[in-house]
């Protein structure tokens, strides 16, 4: 049987995919879903995704002991215990804890792809570890491009562009999309940080003087381990 490799460039185009018969990858590079890697690599216990500010909150009103992260146009927002930037996300801060984290894109685009077969999150970090199980997964697969505030995004892309690249000789049938996705990938691959720094969401970092987060977010395989959606927590997946 073939399977679709499909990507979805934007979260408002969600709703023209059926993403029951998927598994879903949301992408968010700049930075939730590499903060998300490094976080669950680094023994976060789970990473709870919601989609709005005052449902974080919401988790500190109860005594859990929860940390919380609230991100809104790349700044950490005020009264939260840190943001989206990977660098918070240190064995130091988050082995052993529990994180409830929103952000302007990449919280939303999981929370519109909850309907699928299983939801994993991606990033350079864990690029191969991610394309390897992938492969070995024998379903359809939808990469969801989180973009910025419903708009395309290069970053997330080219992201989907690599997973392409790797599950290109794997009998996999590949949307309009994917194509260009790997179009792309291919103009940018032999130096990340040059072919991404003309990027709006770049100038957007760079502008709060986070280029450091930019740099991280492009290191690639620094990590193996998958976060996956298991109810409402992001947990690491057991191979």
């Amino acid at each position: 049987m073939t399977k679709d490799l499909n990507v979805c460039l934007t979260p408002a185009l969600l709703p023209l995919y059926d993403v029951e018969d998927y598994i879903v990858v949301i992408i968010d590079i700049f930075r939730a879903t590499s903060s998300i890697c490094y976080g669950i690599e680094n023994g976060a216990e789970a990473i709870i995704p919601v989609a709005e500010v005052e449902v974080c909150l919401s988790y500190r009103e109860n005594g859990s002991g929860y940390l919380l992260a609230a991100e809104r146009n790349g700044e950490v927002v005020d009264g939260f215990d840190f943001g989206n930037s990977p660098f918070s996300y240190t064995k130091e801060k988050v082995a052993g804890k529990t994180v409830v984290l929103t952000t302007t894109n990449g919280t939303q685009a999981l929370h519109l792809s909850r309907a699928a077969k299983k939801v994993v999150i991606g990033s350079f970090l864990n690029l191969t570890a991610l394309c390897n199980w992938l492969k070995a997964q024998n379903e359809n697969i939808l990469l969801v491009c989180a973009g910025w505030k419903n708009n395309f995004n290069l970053e997330d892309t080219l992201f989907a562009g690599a997973v392409a690249e790797q599950l290109g000789d794997c009998g996999f049938k590949w949307d309009d999309p994917a194509i260009a996705a790997n179009d792309l990938y291919q103009a940018g691959k032999n130096d990340l940080n040059d072919y991404l720094a003309k990027t709006s969401h770049s100038e957007r970092l760079k502008k709060l003087g986070i280029e450091a987060d930019i740099a991280f977010c492009l290191n690639v395989d620094i990590t193996t381990a998958i976060p996956v959606l298991e109810g409402e927590r992001l947990v690491k997946l057991q191979a």
